[in-house]
């Protein structure tokens, strides 16, 4: 299993088309079994067996599996400021 980061943005876009008129063999389309993202639309994908989940719905789930308690401690705050790029 090859580790792959995708870049987001219009140069990403642009090197698959690139790739495609050269004729190079461009890497195979995966998807967040999640929100159904393509690997071409997202930073990082994780990938198992059978199932594949993006950084951004990772980042959703860890948000949920902190809040479900209802009692967010601060530790637990700052791991979700650090997450989402909150500053307080």
């Amino acid at each position: 299993m090859s580790k792959k980061v995708v870049s987001i943005g219009s140069k990403t876009r642009k090197k698959a088309q690139d790739a495609a008129t050269e004729g190079k063999k461009e890497s195979k389309i995966e998807y967040c079994s999640f929100c159904k993202r393509p690997n071409t639309q997202i930073p990082k994908l994780v990938k198992g067996p059978g199932v594949n989940i993006c950084s951004e719905c990772t980042l959703i789930a860890v948000q949920f599996l902190i809040l479900q308690d209802g009692l967010l401690s601060s530790e637990a705050q700052k791991i979700l400021d650090l997450l989402w790029g909150t500053n307080t």
